[in-house]
């Protein structure tokens, strides 16, 4: 397919998803929210693609949130159009019915890695991205804040996901404080919202290192850990581990589970098929 918002580059077993609207700062519009929803399904699928790369076009904004242009158009003269914003009978699929995603991977019904280059602002929704993904690496530049309160809106899934990462005290104060608050790169780094800061001219350069070093290990294994932590994060720790164990039982019976092992004994580099 050809994409009107989105860029894709793929290098070996690594694709790259750029949000390609620099000239708003890579806001969601509704183009490319239906856009992202098709291609995250699409490198889902493809069995060439092992490990994610998610970032924005340009040096100054990741993502910015939802385009203010995007207004839910559900109201007319007052009464209800039965329409939602994208053009769609309401409740008319499940995705009407879920959590509002707008650029968000489906990160807990996808099972392969995701690393997000933080190439500049992430607020808002495009602080989504960072707190769904599994490796984060920013540039020394970026910055992060949520504007919600400060245009009237309730911080809803966004400062609920990055309250998870971040401790309580400091989430609720960025919460808050609205578009008065901003997080460095350096501080983010310091409170574990991200994993690693490097010069911006690097950025891309080391999320495809970092890529690779992930394809370096066997597929199906890194998929059912990731899994196995996403989806136990939110279990009873009994439950996670018997989960993570019904994991590592299935990816036994793969050939991959066979050629790890031999490999090892004799001392060469495995050849991962990803079955």
């Amino acid at each position: 397919m050809s994409w009107n918002t989105l860029l894709v580059e793929k290098r070996g077993h690594t694709a790259c998803v750029t949000l390609n609207r620099p000239e708003v700062l890579n806001s969601v519009s509704i183009e490319m929210m239906r856009e992202l929803k098709a291609l995250y399904q699409e490198l889902e699928d493809d069995e060439d693609v092992w490990t994610i790369i998610v970032t924005g076009a340009g040096n100054k904004a990741l993502c910015t949130g939802a385009d203010v242009n995007v207004i839910e158009g559900t109201m007319r003269d007052g009464q209800p159009t039965g329409i939602d914003m994208w053009g769609e009978p309401m409740l008319s699929s499940y995705r009407q019915w879920d959590i509002p995603q707008e650029a968000t991977p489906p990160y807990m019904t996808m099972t392969k890695p995701i690393i997000c280059a933080i190439n500049g602002i992430a607020c808002g929704a495009g602080l989504d991205l960072v707190t769904t993904c599994d490796i984060s690496i920013a540039a020394d530049h970026a910055s992060f804040f949520d504007p919600h309160v400060s245009i009237g809106v309730v911080s809803a899934r966004e400062m609920v996901r990055v309250a998870r990462v971040l401790p309580l005290p400091v989430a609720m104060r960025m919460a808050i404080m609205g578009k008065h608050e901003r997080i460095s790169a350096q501080r983010a780094y310091e409170l574990g919202f991200i994993t690693e800061v490097v010069p911006g001219d690097q950025l891309m350069e080391r999320a495809w290192e970092v890529a690779e070093i992930v394809n370096r290990n066997a597929p199906l294994a890194v998929r059912g850990t990731r899994m196995a932590i996403r989806k136990g994060y939110s279990l009873p720790i009994y439950e996670a581990e018997l989960l993570a164990e019904s994991y590592r039982m299935r990816c036994a019976q793969t050939e991959d589970a066979v050629e790890g092992p031999a490999a090892f004994l004799e001392k060469r580099r495995p050849e991962w098929k990803g079955r």
